[in-house]
């Protein structure tokens, strides 16, 4: 099961476009809500129901922990951060796009890894700052922002499902 994490401002460019790629490329995706209502709005007036909320979920059978850009305030969430450092510890794949990097950078999880962010949060991943566009390194993928919200998704998708499955999402979205 993969996890994907909705707070109030997320970016819906960023969340919604995870959820469509990977849901067309068959990719078991739940998407949580950390406000405590399934309902959440993003930071373009967007709303969007989440399957569970935080509180519903026990993530045992968590494979990949997503966290879309906008919310920056994720960090504040204790039980999402707990399950954060357990993933990382465990060695499982987490993806950060846009601000949300900051996230893993507060919680010391990019030490030792390279990542990139939205402009303007390259102080809290630190010496992992490389930029780019889509970083790869060790079990972490993160990218820049909104405008690669595909880019992001494809990479996520050939790392659950393999190139295969990818090539006919792309195929099919016509990307």
């Amino acid at each position: 099961m993969n996890y994907l994490f909705l707070d109030t401002n997320f970016e819906e460019i960023e969340a919604v476009t995870t959820i469509d790629l990977l849901r067309r490329a068959g990719i078991v995706l739940t998407t949580v809500s950390v406000t405590g209502n399934p309902r959440v709005m993003g930071a373009h007036q967007i709303e969007v129901t989440a399957d569970k909320c935080m509180a519903d979920c026990d993530f045992s059978d968590a494979e990949m922990l997503i966290l879309p850009g906008g919310a920056t305030r994720l960090d504040e969430c204790q039980p999402l951060c707990n399950l954060l450092l357990k993933h990382n510890e465990q060695g499982k794949q987490i993806a950060a796009i846009c601000a949300a990097p900051s996230v893993l950078g507060k919680l010391g999880i990019l030490e030792g890894k390279q990542a990139t962010c939205y402009p303007g949060f390259e102080e809290w991943l630190g010496e992992s700052f490389v930029g780019g566009l889509v970083v790869e390194s060790k079990n972490i993928i993160t990218a820049k922002g909104p405008g690669l919200a595909s880019d992001f998704a494809f990479c996520l998708i050939e790392h659950l499902a393999g190139e295969e499955t990818a090539d006919q999402v792309y195929d099919t979205a016509q990307y």
